[in-house]
């Protein structure tokens, strides 16, 4: 094999990552940037609030269809499409000039997201094979975290500075050059697989797009507006919106059309634990960023840039899991979930005692931070490459999609839940006691994701057709 071509899926890889890493930031940085916003555009309560959350609610409810889009047309396509959408609606939030059109942008922003975020994991299914994938899995999962950081620290830097008297809207302007430059490495760098042309689901879409957003509606706002009658009635019609979606693509299966999701290869046991292993796992830390945030800047009055840095050692050993689990002898590679979400569930408990120390907030926490880090990156890394794993790739959209939204749906039902559980507990009494609560829970959470990844990893073998691997992947990059 030629340098260049052993050197281009490690190209192609670090675009699809620089987007990830774009994607993810915006999903932080305006909760720094908001008060500025408020302050500047005159906004009422309720436009702030779908400022920050439109984007989240876009992104949810567009995830699979936009993997089974990069599926259908192309990955390569759908992700440089994705990326200047992103970028115009980046511009256009950076413009605004009052919140009815900065809310409409960020919904924009969300959208484009969903159509570049799902062409990152189904690149690497289809660039990467063995030591090779998990390799990329493994940096997959560190841009991941440290996105979500980097847009609390950004957003606190570039808000601060007040470049040239803009104020809030170089937090949005950042993207514009930077998506410009993906845009043209895309097409240079990126390799176009396409797939078969099939008819787009459009009935899936439209009703597997309404649950979600009957899902995730609600449970974004509720807890701000103290869970009104109509957040209930929203998550009980998005229950009933999945089994209704659940129906159509049998239906659609049955007349051999080709359904958004092919849910016989998605209900197999070894993916479905997988699954919940790694929504559970994914919705503490998620649930984390918002309570530590409170914890430390209410709880304990300390400043929001020391609540961004705080969590530098989280990140910094979720990155070291990564590239340590190519070295996992193949025997052992099914307890490696599960250690690391028992490393996690740990970790927490550790964040709790935490709060009992004269020390609160100080280096205890800091390396209770760090080990939860390092258990968090072994089992999503771990766990990511289980699930990619176990289907073919021509179903790479599938568990792409279907990942994406698990692990953001997850982490809201995390924030929702927990947080409301954290809000309720300090304003009842003092910030350390509810933060000790809510880390107890995540404990639990934790170890309950090691239950499930156990029972994902001691299914039977990978089916014949799984092992199955892709013509253009490499073994080693």
């Amino acid at each position: 094999m030629s340098s260049h071509a052993r050197n281009r899926p490690v190209l192609s890889l670090a675009v699809l990552l620089c987007a990830l890493f774009m994607a993810n930031v915006d999903t932080a940085i305006v909760n720094i940037a908001a008060p500025a916003i408020h302050a500047d555009l005159r906004v009422s309560g309720g436009e702030l609030e779908l400022a920050v959350s439109g984007y989240v609610l876009a992104f949810a409810m567009l995830l699979i269809t936009g993997a089974r889009l990069g599926g259908t047309y192309g990955y390569r396509r759908i992700f440089a499409i994705g990326v200047a959408w992103f970028t115009a609606a980046s511009l256009a939030c950076a413009l605004a000039p009052g919140g009815t059109t900065l809310v409409v942008a960020r919904m924009a922003q969300g959208a484009g997201a969903a159509l570049m975020v799902p062409q990152v994991l189904t690149g690497i299914q289809l660039m990467f094979t063995g030591r090779a994938r998990a390799r990329a899995l493994g940096w997959f999962a560190m841009t991941l975290a440290g996105g979500a950081v980097a847009g609390q620290v950004l957003g606190g830097v570039l808000v601060a500075a007040d470049l040239f008297g803009t104020g809030w809207r170089p937090v949005f302007f950042i993207n514009v050059p930077v998506g410009v430059a993906l845009f043209a490495a895309a097409l240079r760098y990126v390799p176009d697989q396409r797939r078969g042309r099939n008819r787009l689901d459009l009935a899936g879409v439209a009703v597997l797009s309404a649950a979600i957003l009957l899902v995730v509606l609600p449970l974004v706002l509720g807890r701000e507006h103290g869970w009104p009658a109509w957040t209930w009635a929203c998550l009980a019609a998005g229950a009933a919106g999945l089994a209704a979606f659940a129906a159509v693509e049998r239906r659609v299966a049955a007349r051999g059309g080709h359904p958004l999701l092919d849910l016989a290869v998605l209900a197999r046991p070894r993916i479905v634990w997988g699954l919940l292993a790694h929504g559970a796992a994914t919705a503490t830390y998620l649930t984390l960023l918002f309570v530590l945030a409170l914890y430390l800047q209410q709880g304990l009055g300390r400043g929001p840039l020391f609540s961004g840095l705080a969590l530098v050692s989280w990140v910094a050993a979720f990155g070291i899991a990564g590239p340590l689990l190519p070295r996992v002898p193949d025997r052992l590679r099914r307890y490696v979930p599960i250690s690391g979400y028992v490393i996690l569930g740990a970790a927490y408990v550790l964040i709790c005692a935490t709060t009992l120390s004269p020390l609160a907030g100080g280096a205890a926490l800091i390396a209770a931070l760090g080990l939860g880090g390092f258990g968090l990156g072994v089992g999503f890394s771990s766990m990511v490459a289980h699930l990619t794993d176990s289907v073919d790739v021509r179903h790479a959209p599938d568990i792409s999609g279907v990942a994406n939204t698990v692990a953001q749906t997850s982490g809201v039902i995390g924030v929702a839940s927990f947080g409301t559980l954290y809000v309720g507990l300090a304003s009842a009494g003092t910030g350390p006691r509810a933060f000790a609560v809510v880390t107890a829970a995540l404990a639990a959470t934790a170890a309950l994701a090691a239950v499930a990844g156990w029972r994902a990893t001691r299914q039977g073998p990978v089916p014949a057709e799984a092992a199955a691997e892709p013509s253009l992947a490499v073994q080693d990059a």
